[in-house]
């Protein structure tokens, strides 16, 4: 079964929004999720593995992307 890139990327904003750490294979969803992390002005840490990417909602107002 194949999921749309644009499907990850909602369900996966949803989670940063409520709070909740989301994690991504998919090099293009996690280009996708970094554009709407920006436009969103959302505060996370972004930390790439070879086997994927997390991406940690921050609750401080310092504004951290890797």
């Amino acid at each position: 079964m194949i999921i749309p890139a644009k499907s990850l990327v909602v369900e996966n904003m949803k989670r940063l929004k409520n709070g909740e750490t989301a994690f991504v294979e998919s090099t293009e969803v996690i280009r996708l999720l970094e554009r709407d992390i920006a436009r969103e002005n959302l505060n996370v840490f972004i930390d790439k593995t070879p086997a994927g990417c997390w991406i940690i909602p921050q609750k401080d107002s310092t504004k951290v992307m890797e």
